[in-house]
């Protein structure tokens, strides 16, 4: 019994794909155009999967009617009167909010956003045993003969397949 143990971040696999998948067609323009600007790098940097596929297009789908609803705004007030004489929230400015909502959500999954970055973890060779090497530079006496001092050390990291 107890609680099921929670992977580490960056300790699942994720198999890099051999071409960029297609953009799903039941997305309209503004999603299309939006998959070609992000689709493309995420492949690129290798941290696209198929798996990827279904949230990414529902991440889209949020994107194109987030902007839909922000065009809506520009055209119509952000808060209406009812024929009441209520004051209330537009329509398109929940749609907006809403949207913006789900595409903070998907962007935390799918590695988008700089703190997401930080857990994922590609599968590359040059990852996993290449070592970091760091210089120090002092300099002593800033006059006419500076005298410049380096320190190398090559520091090995652990194999976090281990």
């Amino acid at each position: 019994m107890g609680r099921k143990h929670k992977p580490k971040p960056g300790t699942l696999a994720r198999t890099s794909l051999s071409a960029l998948p297609r953009c799903p067609a039941h997305l309209d323009a503004v999603a299309h155009k939006e998959w070609r600007r992000l689709a493309t790098p995420m492949y690129e940097a290798g941290i696209l999967t198929l798996a990827d596929r279904a949230a990414l297009a529902a991440y889209f789908q949020a994107y194109a009617r987030w902007v839909e609803a922000e065009e809506r705004l520009k055209e119509t007030p952000a808060l209406l009167k009812t024929p009441s004489g209520y004051v209330q929230q537009s329509p398109w400015l929940t749609v907006a909010n809403k949207q913006m909502e789900l595409m903070a959500r998907y962007m935390s999954e799918l590695g988008l956003t700089p703190s997401a970055r930080t857990k994922l973890r590609q599968d590359s060779e040059a990852q996993k045993s290449e070592p970091i090497t760091f210089v120090w530079r002092t300099i002593l006496d800033p006059g006419d003969e500076t005298e410049t001092i380096e320190h190398e050390k090559t520091l090995e990291l652990p194999n976090r397949d281990d």
